[in-house]
């Protein structure tokens, strides 16, 4: 693994290099405020959305489906065709494309080409955080990698803590809309500190399109991203309609919607933090830990969600789920061999299509008449998928070690 200069932080030296490695970061999670913002906010404005398109709360849902989906697509074709485009670059190229997706966001006249400008938005995401987290690693000192990754998706969940319930407020004040104007403007800052804080780091010299697609050969990368595609799709089923469900069942006020919205990102700081940390000692243990927590906290929702104070705090608990994030990231890594740039952004594909998934299942269970809390029902189902999931890639991970094991100890008798 590549390591920052100066790692040991004792010498004048590697406290320079310590600060620009903060720098990077810094920057590099200036992205993902920006991404969590854009991604998160239209679930505290969804009833608003769908008043001014004149259609139903779970149509006006299809937005968050569409962004998603947007992001399953564009990360693996964005990553596959920048595979040898300089990374610094690279980063700004995409953040420059996701500003001008959330300004032509914000001017959509119509639901359907709102829909459309939701899917363009999502296209330089999952790539964006693909590259981001390979720089990170890069620079990582040694036994950190998790732990940088982390602090690069910090920038995603710190959004949903500060930056989506500003927004919020700020489309209930001069309109939904200009919560995506906010957005860009967040994005183009960050075009600016990238250009400025993270050094010219060269892509892979043998990178190609066809090495890069050599990932999709390995049963590992597809079941770590089957887990984080069903396992994560709960926390959106629920998320994506809390502000009708607690409004309908625990008799939330408006204006507390900013509240509840905090809480989520505040548990989503937490889960970040800790899970990073957990990653780095105990990658696997991690991740099929954070799925039997996921099914408990989700589950509970059903029995919460009549109950103000109860259901707010379990919206942190369910916040806490997205641990999951850097400990499948760097699993990923760790499988992809050589195809690290297609890989890194496959994780947030995945993690988009639970998005779709989630709220898609979701909005299907309230439409149906199961009612607002139903959704808590259909997040346990997917953590459990997500744990079955997790059952096969760690069997078949066990079974390949211990082949290898076995090969090695066999004399060549030849």
């Amino acid at each position: 693994m590549h390591t920052y200069p100066g790692s040991d932080l004792s010498s004048p030296k590697a406290a320079g290099s310590s600060q620009s490695f903060l720098r990077a970061l810094l920057a590099l999670g200036a992205g993902g405020f920006s991404i969590g913002t854009g991604e998160f906010v239209i679930m505290g404005l969804l009833p608003d959305a769908a008043q001014d398109l004149a259609v139903s709360i779970p149509t006006a849902g299809h937005l968050i489906s569409a962004y998603a989906l947007g992001v399953v697509v564009g990360a693996p074709v964005l990553a596959v065709l920048s595979s040898r485009m300089q990374r610094r670059t690279l980063l700004v190229v995409l953040m420059l494309f996701y500003a001008l997706g959330n300004f032509a966001s914000a001017l959509a006249p119509s639901y359907g080409s709102m829909l459309a400008m939701r899917l363009v938005s999502g296209l330089p995401h999952g790539t964006y955080f693909g590259v981001a987290a390979l720089v990170a690693a890069h620079l990582a000192p040694p036994g950190k990698r998790a732990q940088a990754v982390g602090y690069v998706m910090l920038g995603l969940t710190g959004a949903t803590l500060v930056g989506v319930p500003i927004a919020a407020g700020l489309g209930q004040w001069l309109g939904w809309r200009a919560a995506f104007a906010l957005v860009g403007v967040i994005a183009l800052l960050c075009v600016s500190l990238v250009w400025r804080w993270i050094p010219p780091l060269p892509a892979d010299s043998a990178a190609s399109p066809w090495r890069e697609l050599g990932a999709l050969r390995s049963k590992q990368v597809w079941l770590t991203l089957g887990i984080a595609a069903i396992g994560f799709g709960g926390m959106f089923s629920v998320f994506s309609y809390i502000k009708p469900t607690l409004m309908e069942l625990a008799g939330l006020p408006v204006q507390g919607v900013p509240l509840v919205l905090a809480l989520f990102g505040a548990g989503m700081v937490i889960g970040n933090l800790v899970g990073s940390r957990l990653a780095d000692r105990a990658l696997m243990p991690t991740i099929g830990g954070m799925l039997v927590w996921a099914g408990v906290v989700l589950g509970l929702f059903c029995f919460t969600a009549s109950h103000l104070w109860l259901a707010s705090f379990n919206v942190l608990l369910i916040g806490t789920v997205v641990a999951l994030g850097p400990a499948l990231q760097i699993r990923l890594m760790d499988v992809a061999g050589d195809a690290q740039t297609l890989a890194a952004a496959l994780n947030h594909s995945a993690f988009n299509l639970a998005n779709a998934l989630g709220a898609w299942l979701g909005g299907i269970t309230i439409s149906m008449g199961f009612g607002w809390a139903s959704t808590g029902w259909v997040g346990l189902l997917l953590a459990l998928g997500g744990l079955v999931i997790f059952g096969f890639a760690y069997a078949d991970a066990r079974k390949y070690k211990l082949g290898s094991q076995l090969a090695l100890q066999v004399p060549d008798e030849r």
